[in-house]
């Protein structure tokens, strides 16, 4: 049992996950505003010797220097890999802390979302930034069936988008870095990027966070009149190359503003941004929950 567990920001854990914490601790602290500065994050883990934490903070190393009580860190969000992460595992391993994360747990609303707007784009469902009825993508309303789809990064989240596109008759393509098996049982084509881009009408961006594939050649690769979707956190292009691709006859779809990479573009016209996270269902609030939870037990044994 820690001492004293400190979750530093709001968590999103449900109320039945926030009281299961005090079964891990002698003492918990849950802030519910996001620290403003790293000596505010300094102050409340003072000395702490686990921590929770979401997406919204940061743990660097200098951080990390000034709490020398801490043996835990758990990520109430997800972990991909040491050089995507909110918090310096590296310097985390070095001092023997243990750092756990969590993955899979908002996916099935983001596979909706790309759905949904899909769907409204090609029959023209709602209305345009002016108000005016939306016209259909191809001026005239057409299904999902037979589209054109090129996923790129076939991880969980785009494998079940690519398996949700494919049920409603789109052709699937994927790039990824090497061909899956399990993709091509399905039947979906493993292409290299420039092909990807150049061949399908619909985009979808599926990587983890902080990776950028989309530079200046890989958009003139893509070319116009192309749908373009970013489920990321972060935007998976190079931004000038990108707003000289939006003025053409394209339309991009991302969910935050984050992921869309420049507040400035949420009104430009070939533009649908949601400025709210999809994946943040209530459905995945409860997993995300019970994924910390079952962290904390597998460390405490």
């Amino acid at each position: 049992m820690f001492k004293k567990l400190v979750g530093i920001e709001p968590l999103d854990l449900i109320p039945s996950a926030e009281l299961k914490l005090q079964e891990f601790a002698e003492e918990v602290i849950l802030f519910r505003d996001i620290p403003k500065d790293d000596q505010q994050i300094i102050d409340r883990i003072s000395d702490a010797d686990a921590v929770l934490l979401s997406y919204t903070s940061t743990l660097n190393k200098n951080i990390l220097e000034k709490c020398p009580n801490v043996v835990y860190i758990g990520m109430c969000c997800s972990l991909y890999s040491p050089e995507t992460a909110n918090v310096d595992i590296l310097y985390a391993n070095e001092r023997g802390i243990k750092v756990t994360g969590i993955r899979d747990y908002g996916d099935e609303g983001v596979v909706e979302y790309v759905v949904s707007e899909l769907v409204r784009c090609l029959h023209g469902f709602g209305t345009d930034k002016n108000g005016h009825p939306e016209k259909p993508w191809d001026g005239a309303a057409r299904e999902i069936t037979g589209l054109k789809v090129g996923i790129v990064g076939l991880g969980t989240s785009g494998g079940m988008i690519a398996d949700a596109l494919k049920f409603f008759g789109a052709e699937i393509s994927y790039f990824a870095r090497s061909e899956k098996q399990t993709a091509k049982s399905k039947g979906y084509t493993f292409q290299h990027l420039h092909a990807l881009l150049s061949e399908n009408e619909v985009i979808l961006c599926c990587l983890n966070k902080n990776t950028v594939l989309l530079h200046e050649s890989e958009f003139k690769s893509l070319g116009n009149h192309k749908i373009l979707f970013n489920t990321g956190l972060s935007p998976a292009w190079d931004m000038e190359p990108f707003k000289g691709w939006l003025e053409a006859d394209n339309r991009c779809y991302c969910d935050t503003v984050g992921a869309l990479g420049d507040k400035k573009l949420i009104n430009h016209p070939n533009v649908r941004c949601m400025e709210v996270s999809v994946g943040r269902t209530k459905q995945a609030y409860i997993r995300l929950s019970e994924k910390v939870l079952a962290n904390l037990s597998e460390y405490n044994g």
